[in-house]
């Protein structure tokens, strides 16, 4: 998959590009990879994808870790690396808006870590983006249950995929997640597969493409 050299500012912000040219996309997508990996392994979901109107930016955590401790940990323990990667996202959607990229046209999509990481930015701004996909990851912190977050997601779409016995995301986790953002207005689809491991199957593929659709 050819990678698209970016210009401007973009340039200069340490990311991976891939997918359609910007100034003819119809949606920007944020793509935040799992520990142990780089932006380069997951900037490949574009060409999965295969949408001929999108545009997918990539970043690397710092030391191929957005966070050191287990998402399900106190947050305390995972900081303050927590902050700087949501603050990541932060500078990189006001990248997106200065290039058009309002967050009607803009979509967080993340594996393991990386969907945790975007799945917990949505809860915390709400309104920021259209949609996330989040591909084996839920709510962080020990109990997505009892979040003080209550505003309004209505009009953000989520899709949430994940084995049922994945080793790192429990599945109840994921339920968890599902029912605090459909509490609070999001349109959330969310899949447990019978199928072990922890990976992006092709019903992920397909229902997130679907979602990337519907958007607009």
């Amino acid at each position: 998959m050819p990678l698209i050299r970016l210009t401007g500012p973009l340039a200069e912000s340490g990311l991976l590009a891939a997918g359609s040219d910007p100034r003819s996309a119809r949606l920007a997508m944020v793509a935040i990879h799992g520990r142990g990996a780089s932006g380069a392994d997951i900037i490949g979901l574009a060409d999965a994808f295969g949408l001929p109107d999108l545009f997918a930016v990539a970043p690397d955590a710092p030391g191929g870790a957005w966070y050191p401790a287990p998402f399900t940990q106190p947050l305390d323990a995972n900081e303050p690396y927590l902050s700087n990667a949501l603050a990541r996202i932060d500078a990189i959607l006001a990248l997106l808006k200065d290039e058009g990229f309002g967050p009607d046209r803009v979509v967080l999509a993340g594996f393991s870590q990386g969907a945790c990481l975007s799945l917990e930015y949505l809860a915390r701004n709400a309104g920021s983006v259209a949609a996330v996909l989040g591909f084996s990851g839920g709510l962080m912190g020990p109990d997505a249950a009892g979040r003080p977050e209550t505003s309004s997601l209505a009009g953000t779409k989520v899709f949430i995929g994940c084995s049922r016995t994945d080793p790192f995301i429990p599945a109840l986790r994921v339920m968890e997640t599902e029912r605090h953002l459909a509490d609070r207005g999001a349109s959330v689809e969310a899949r447990l597969y019978p199928e072990p491991g922890h990976t992006i199957n092709q019903d992920e593929i397909a229902r997130a493409v679907a979602l990337l659709q519907s958007i607009g």
